[in-house]
């Protein structure tokens, strides 16, 4: 089952994307490109979320829908 998880990606002075999630908790991950910390961010989140089920302390995420939009970055 998908669920949706907002993920915010800033630019850093160092030139790396940071993501981090206000919808789960410890979630950081850095990558030299946008893709890249998406990549990363995907794999944190999915350890952080197994983990928390483990300990029945899974967040309150939404259901992905049939139809959404999704940003496609190209470039």
């Amino acid at each position: 089952m998908e669920k949706i998880l907002r993920i915010t990606i800033q630019k850093l002075p160092e030139g790396v994307y940071l993501a981090t999630s206000e919808d789960l908790q410890g979630l950081v991950a850095q990558g030299r490109t946008v893709t890249e910390a998406m990549e990363i961010a995907r794999d944190v989140a999915r350890k952080l979320l197994e983990a928390r089920s483990e300990q029945d302390q899974s967040p309150d995420l939404e259901q992905l829908a049939d139809q959404f939009e999704y940003p496609l970055i190209v470039g």
